[in-house]
């Protein structure tokens, strides 16, 4: 009915111009006041015209609208703002204008094992860099579950990853039906998984992602300073993961995960935007509430770059609203992270 409408009405508009100018005699005349008269009679067509067209496209866009909001709300889903006993916050902006997701992603899961988180970056914008964010995230939500260690998850991502190269390889380059050598080379994506425990232990996995930054009683600082491994996708794993023990995160303290374009963002005068002093600011007089960090930090990133970021930015923050405490010698190991921790090798 709506498309009969959308496709009846300019018809109309255009048959009663068409009548007017062929059949109404006055249109045939060559006076003064029938000209003013033939020219407010097209006038009135024509703006009819722009009007309901107007209308039909202010229509589709709410249709595409609620589309990408849908698919955002599968893609990087809301989060709880309570995952057992931790307080939990996370949004995204996307560099595309317009573009309610990019190619950034993030997911936190409650398990048997623990917390376990994901934040990741994938190389590139738009559709592509989409629907790889959209094969990890699917590989996470059923790996953070199946794997008790957190090396088996992260190698369920290089499998995900791998397997939906290839496909894409094979739609964008169709050939003989042979399996490609080397699908999409140069595509690759920062990964890095966090563990939280019941009794507070960080464990994590980094694969050429920015460290977190730990928010505590001793100030603003890096979760760790070790080097991460290479990121998905241009070289295999290791044989052997190192996942790297982070110490505890202690009750009140929180962690903030974050994609590079947080910290890479510039202003007019090229200057980057200063992640450690913002966080440092928002936690100066009190204890504030993961929800509260998040807003301040992205209000602070909108206002450095002049609301028009060059790159996708995804931040997540984390509070341990946990009252028990962690067990006996755990106090003191995540302040601050050691310049070369000793990692805990599981198979």
């Amino acid at each position: 009915m709506r498309g009969a409408f959308t496709l009846g009405l300019p018809t109309v508009w255009g048959a009663v111009a068409i009548s007017y100018k062929f059949g109404c005699p006055l249109a045939l005349q060559e006076g003064l006041g029938a000209r003013i008269v033939t020219s407010a009679v097209f006038f009135a067509v024509g703006t009819g015209l722009i009007f309901h067209v107007r209308r039909a496209l202010l229509h589709e866009l709410r249709q595409v609208r609620k589309v990408a909001g849908a698919a955002q709300s599968v893609l990087l889903r809301p989060l709880p703002p309570r995952l057992d006993g931790l307080g939990v916050a996370a949004a995204q902006l996307s560099a595309d204008r317009g573009a309610a997701i990019g190619g950034d992603l993030y997911e936190a899961i409650a398990t048997e094992h623990g917390v376990r988180f994901v934040m990741g970056d994938v190389r590139g914008h738009g559709l592509p860099a989409i629907g790889t964010a959209a094969a990890l995230l699917g590989s996470f939500r059923e790996a953070a579950h199946d794997e008790p260690e957190l090396g088996g998850v992260l190698r369920r991502l290089e499998r995900a990853l791998a397997r939906h190269l290839r496909e894409r390889s094979r739609a964008e380059h169709p050939s003989s039906g042979r399996e490609p050598d080397t699908p999409l080379a140069e595509e690759f994506v920062t990964v890095l998984l966090l563990e939280i425990r019941r009794d507070g232990e960080l464990r994590a996995l980094n694969c050429g992602h920015p460290w977190p930054y730990l928010l505590s009683a001793h100030g603003v600082g890096p979760l760790a300073r070790a080097e991460p491994l290479p990121p998905l996708g241009p070289f295999p794993l290791p044989p052997d993961l190192d996942v790297r023990r982070c110490g505890h995160l202690l009750p009140g303290e929180s962690l903030v995960l974050y994609t590079d374009g947080a910290e890479d963002a510039r202003d007019a005068h090229g200057t980057f935007f200063s992640l450690p002093s913002v966080l440092t600011e928002a936690t100066r007089d009190c204890q504030v509430s993961p929800q509260t960090i998040l807003r301040t930090v992205f209000t602070a990133l909108l206002r450095h770059t002049g609301g028009r970021p060059t790159d996708d930015i995804a931040v997540l923050v984390l509070r341990n609203d946990r009252r028990q405490r962690p067990t006996s010698g755990a106090r003191g190991t995540a302040r601050p992270a050691p310049r070369d921790p000793q990692p805990t090798t599981h198979l």
